[in-house]
């Protein structure tokens, strides 16, 4: 038998949750989540490379890593807040003890998001002799953290997904995902979009966006795009602005 990367890395509940995934069943079923952690690979590689670059003795540079840095830290803890409220709750219901593993990863994330903002605000405040010493300190802390939460995300979107295919029907699914954000700040919606929108695919883009068009009245709709269109590449742009029926080019 081959033993793959993931085999060698993975804990074995990781493992399953991989076979889980190469059997999925097809077309696919709603997923509630493949965007959001989309978004949060997308601006946890992109944090942690600002981390690991960030030049200690340039104060502005500093702050502005920092800056990034705790908005990462309130997108995680945001985002297991919303799946405690909402994803456990409704696994929990149909299938007891569904969500044990990933509620206990929960647990420890948000113990880790605590450590690490106190590794910050050391890191801030500290004398420039210090910094650099501090600077790799967070850098290798907060990999830890993204590689945790990589293997976590994983069996979310394999193992919990499973189960909520098993016992929701497509609705049911949609239903929630509508609650989900229904609970979700526009602050917070901006913050993720900014992540979301250039880490999906162009059919999963302009899926989102035409829904998001019929849905939010115009001037809001169009705020939105100004907040992400610097963060898509210029081609990727204009296969969205044709999906979602916008002009390519801003006019004069």
């Amino acid at each position: 038998m081959t033993t793959t990367v993931a085999d060698r890395l993975l804990p074995r509940s990781a493992a399953a949750a991989l076979a889980a995934d190469e059997s999925a069943a097809t077309p696919p079923r709603p997923d509630l989540y493949a965007p959001i952690h989309k978004a949060l690979r997308a601006a946890m590689t992109d944090t942690l490379g600002r981390v690991g670059r960030v030049d200690v003795f340039d104060a502005a540079e500093l702050e502005q890593t920092l800056a990034a840095f705790d908005a990462l830290l309130d997108l995680c803890a945001s985002h297991v807040e919303h799946e405690n409220a909402f994803l456990h709750p409704a696994i929990e219901a149909r299938q007891p003890a569904g969500a044990a593993r990933t509620a206990e990863d929960h647990v420890e994330h948000l113990a880790s998001i605590e450590a690490l903002r106190a590794e910050g605000r050391r890191l801030r405040a500290a004398a420039e002799g210090e910094r650099m010493m501090l600077a790799l300190r967070l850098y290798r802390h907060l990999a830890l953290f993204v590689a945790e939460n990589f293997q976590h995300m994983h069996i979310e979107e394999t193992l919990n997904n499973a189960t909520l295919w098993a016992h929701y029907s497509d609705a049911e699914l949609a239903e929630l995902h509508e609650r989900i954000l229904a609970a979700i700040s526009p602050q917070e919606n901006l913050a993720v979009a900014r992540w979301m929108v250039p880490a999906m695919n162009p059919l999963e883009r302009a899926g989102m966006l035409v829904a998001a068009k019929a849905g939010m009245p115009p001037e809001a709709f169009l705020g939105v795009l100004e907040h992400v269109r610097p963060h898509v590449d210029a081609r990727g742009w204009q296969k969205l602005a044709a999906a979602i029926g916008v002009a390519a080019r801003p006019t004069a």
